[in-house]
């Protein structure tokens, strides 16, 4: 089965879409699963608008990331995340890495609040994901801030991705047991301080380099600084202007695995913003159990799936564990070396 696209010709902004339109009666809700159908086999990209969260609920989650990086920064460095075998808490800007090279941010890992999980002999490896977070102690409401932030954007990607997956014709609850209270959905809190300093003489401008993300789904509040670009068709990345009101939404690498490449997971990458302007995001990766088994997904244009991205630099698994540690052992470097040197590849 072939699928006709609802643009007839290229377009270079990402397509806006109204999740409420679901509520409004068959002839909207069909022109809805038209254009996540679009927008998610044509780019992995949109801009998602009719989310229900409010105003005041974005205000509140914004309000404290901001506090958070305007702590002193022995406060901040209290939550280091070399002390966390989990990957869990604070990274000095320039010390994770995308593609081998610096990414100029900082941020705060955020996953479920769990106890410490070390495998035992002949378990998975990734269960060492599993783990408590680290808290300042210093602004007590961030906890709160930020556990709430997941729990809500929980609801709104479980809500997205029924509505997807009803559009290209699958079970709208295929994948729900493998989300639920056993789920490992990631937060992070970030800011971009502009301007790379030596990072920049060196002849860069990597905000974050470019990649894929290795789950479901990724839900980004950005602010109104922009710099986040997505490649489009034509291989060159586009910038994604910010929205107010909007989350960019773009699709994991197990959606593509899913669907043997007829869904997108697309590359993006965040530009440094200028010298004297910084930038605060907050993307939530909706991701599911890290034993979580993705299988094929039935939907009636398989046919036409191309397979998955071929990349050797980049192996993707339909086991969801797997995914997420081969992407954080790159990203933390010295966390890695810190506590897994046995699952490092000798170079």
């Amino acid at each position: 089965m072939t699928y006709t696209s609802a643009y007839p010709s290229p377009y270079r902004q990402l397509p806006v879409i109204d999740l409420s339109a679901a509520d409004r009666g068959p002839q909207a809700r069909g022109l809805l699963h038209a254009q996540l159908h679009d927008a998610a086999h044509g780019v992995g990209f949109f801009q998602l608008v009719g989310h229900g969260v409010t105003d005041a609920e974005t205000t509140a989650l914004t309000t404290a990331t901001r506090r958070f990086f305007a702590l002193p920064a022995a406060d901040r460095d209290a939550l280091d995340i070399l002390r966390s075998p989990h990957f869990r808490g604070y990274t000095r800007t320039g010390d994770e890495r995308t593609g081998g090279a610096r990414d100029w941010r900082e941020q705060l890992d955020i996953g479920p609040e769990q106890p410490a999980r070390a495998p035992h002999p002949g378990e998975p490896p990734y269960w060492w994901l599993q783990g408590p977070n680290q808290w300042p102690a210093a602004l007590p409401g961030l906890r709160t801030a930020a556990l709430g932030w997941m729990a809500r954007l929980s609801g709104v990607a479980d809500r997205l991705l029924h509505e997807l997956l009803t559009a290209i014709g699958a079970p709208p609850g295929f994948y729900d047991p493998i989300f639920g209270d056993g789920a490992h959905p990631h937060l992070k809190l970030v800011r971009y301080p502009g301007g790379a300093g030596d990072h920049a003489r060196e002849g860069a401008d990597q905000g974050v380099g470019a990649h894929k993300d290795y789950g479901f789904l990724t839900l980004l509040l950005q602010d109104e600084v922009g710099g986040l670009q997505v490649m489009r068709e034509d291989g060159a990345f586009h910038d994604v202007p910010p929205l107010p009101g909007a989350f960019v939404v773009n699709l994991g690498e197990l959606l593509e695995v899913a669907t043997d490449g007829y869904l997108l997971a697309t590359n993006h990458r965040v530009v440094s913003p200028p010298g004297g302007v910084e930038r605060f995001s907050v993307p939530y990766f909706h991701n599911p159990r890290l034993d979580a088994r993705v299988a094929p997904l039935p939907f009636p244009y398989a046919e036409a799936a191309p397979g998955i991205t071929g990349d050797p630099a980049n192996p993707l698994y339909a086991e969801y564990g797997f995914n997420e540690l081969k992407g954080k052992l790159r990203a933390h470097p010295q966390v890695a070396a810190r506590h897994h040197a046995q699952l490092l590849t000798p170079a």
